[in-house]
């Protein structure tokens, strides 16, 4: 069962599909080469939110859909959920 996608190879964040546990697992997969991944849940992550496809550090960039959403203000580790506490957004 798929439980994040990630729309492209250059995305640094998937998007939960269903609700993931904390410790859990999870499978995903890119939605432009079908390619499938998998990774450990390192918080709970609600459907609908992001989940990091890999460790980012303050003042990197998080891009989503090809595009930059965001700025990091907080440390982000592989399989940690990326919100509003770890994430400004670009767009305000």
């Amino acid at each position: 069962m798929i439980q994040f996608l990630i729309h492209e190879a250059a995305d640094s964040v998937g998007v939960a599909t269903v609700d993931i546990k904390a410790g859990e697992g999870v499978k995903g997969l890119y939605m432009d080469s079908q390619n499938p991944v998998e990774v450990v849940a390192l918080d709970d992550i609600p459907l609908g939110h992001k989940l990091a496809m890999k460790d980012h550090k303050i003042d990197e960039s998080v891009i989503k859909y090809g595009f930059d959403i965001g700025r990091v203000v907080a440390d982000i580790k592989k399989g940690g959920h990326v919100h509003t506490q770890n994430l400004k957004t670009r767009r305000w």
